[in-house]
């Protein structure tokens, strides 16, 4: 008999029997379309494995996560304890990414309601005592522009914003409307959220290593990519202290609150010039607001690598370098822009940059 697949509606009710001791599961988008490479037919989860979960795959192939059951209910435990209690979860986000599922954990170990709503945010139930949702920036920028969004969000005791880095100008418009913010860092092989406000959970510990890479210890840490023994120790280190994620993010510490930087490989040569692409990335977005202009570097015989715009906003290159002028570098600036009706995204909103890079290539 193979793992059991849970989707939609079932990944609520299927993750609290795991955590209370049921067989582990797989939980996808679809139960038709599972990754052959995971095998689920000929190759047992393991019996300290509680969910397989794939990654977002927005900078290239999905792998799957195996996260044990202690580690989820580690992960929730803390969450609660660092926003002041458990409480009932509301979950704009799809299930079958780690973001979403452990809205349904959070709210299993909890013994608490989890409701799974449109992501438009157009319902957003409230319980009786502690309220808490998930959302992504793109997320929070649409619900700003709602008065009524804006005010169902302001009756939570807090408002998780993940999935991507979050401009500083969307929180402090939301903080100004009222809204109890809580910026969330994390990824699949943390079981979601680790790091709050810059705060690593009770547990966690952050590392920079060579090149600022990101490292992160702890509880809430993976046990490795489903069948991939490669993949799983360029990532996984397993040491006295516990196991440590290395993670393909650069950061800094300020003021004691670790700020995420980018991705290892965002760090471009354009001209002979180094240009942090993700630090750019956040200045555009703090600019035109979350997902609404996208920077790429791509190949180049003059410069090595140009980098290059594509959007949805109404604008052209000459826009795009004059409204970032004196906020960006010169290297930094896109020498090219690409209108697009909508820009590839996973389906927690983060901006696809492996289709995007394929559709630049492809001349769409």
């Amino acid at each position: 008999m193979g793992t059991e697949l849970i989707a939609g509606a079932d990944v609520v009710p299927g993750v609290a029997e795991v955590l209370a001791g049921g067989p582990g599961v797989a939980v996808v988008a679809d139960p038709a379309s599972v990754p052959a490479g995971w095998r689920l037919e000929t190759e047992p989860l393991g019996d300290d494995i509680g969910v397989l979960i794939g990654t977002s795959g927005s900078t290239g192939d999905p792998k799957g996560v195996l996260l044990t059951r202690e580690a989820i209910r580690a992960s929730a435990e803390a969450l609660h304890a660092r926003l002041g209690g458990a409480g009932d979860w509301v979950c704009p986000l799809p299930l079958h990414y780690v973001a979403g599922m452990m809205t349904a954990a959070r709210a299993a170990v909890a013994g608490s309601r989890a409701s799974v709503v449109a992501s438009d945010l157009s319902e957003l139930p409230l319980g009786s005592g502690r309220n808490y949702v998930s959302v992504v920036a793109a997320q929070l920028h649409r619900a700003l522009e709602s008065a009524s969004a804006t005010r169902a969000l302001a009756g939570f005791d807090a408002v998780v914003v993940g999935g991507s880095a979050v401009p500083a100008e969307l929180l402090r418009r939301g903080r100004d409307a009222g809204l109890a913010l809580v910026t969330s860092y994390g990824m699949a092989e943390t079981c979601g959220g680790c790091v709050y406000d810059g705060v690593p959970l009770e547990d966690v510990r952050v590392d920079l290593a060579a090149a600022a890479r990101i490292e992160i210890t702890a509880p809430g840490v993976f046990s490795g990519y489903r069948l991939d023994p490669d993949a799983t120790a360029s990532a996984l280190v397993v040491g006295p202290a516990g196991r440590t994620l290395r993670t393909q993010d650069r950061g800094s510490w300020s003021g004691g609150r670790l700020q995420v930087l980018g991705r290892i490989d965002e760090v471009v040569i354009t001209g002979g010039l180094n240009v942090d692409l993700g630090l750019a990335q956040r200045t555009v977005d703090d600019e035109f607001g979350p997902g609404a202009v996208a920077l790429l570097g791509v190949p180049d015989p003059r410069w090595g690598t140009r980098i290059v715009a594509v959007a949805e906003a109404d604008l052209t290159v000459a826009d795009l370098r004059s409204r970032l002028a004196g906020r960006l570098e010169p290297a930094a600036l896109p020498r090219e822009l690409r209108r697009v009706a909508g820009l590839p995204r996973t389906s927690t909103g983060k901006i696809d940059r492996a289709s995007l890079r394929r559709l630049w290539a492809e001349g769409s």
